[in-house]
């Protein structure tokens, strides 16, 4: 049996496996050291949510995910502020993962849009 792949979990496990990447490249020390460790949280957090959002047992289950994940994505994207300034050197790589997460917080944004549209039809 083939596996279908959902563009949008691929692009979330992308995302998560992008900032395990950059971070593992990273040196750590003592103010490092807890930012790396939020940011892989809150970034791998984006993929796993979605994968709930698409075993949901409900409609309100669902939104309740995809909210979960416009939300991890937006502090997804306060790390890497705070990780770009700790790592100047690093900026570019990080700015490209920022963009990313941006692109995602917009697409969960619409999703929800969607919904609270379609409840009031």
């Amino acid at each position: 049996m083939n596996e279908v792949k959902y563009p949008l979990e691929e692009r979330t496990a992308k995302l998560g496996e992008s900032v395990i990447i950059l971070c593992r490249d990273l040196k750590q020390d003592a103010i490092s050291r807890p930012l790396i460790s939020q940011i892989v949280r809150s970034a791998t957090s984006i993929g796993a949510n979605y994968c709930e959002a698409n075993g949901a047992s409900s409609k309100l289950d669902f939104r309740n995910k995809i909210f979960i994940c416009k939300k991890e994505s937006q502090e997804t994207k306060h790390w890497l502020r705070m990780l770009s300034t700790y790592y100047p050197n690093d900026q570019e790589k990080m700015k490209l993962v920022w963009k990313e997460t941006q692109e995602l917080t917009m697409i969960f944004q619409k999703i929800l849009n969607t919904i609270s549209n379609s409840k009031r039809s």
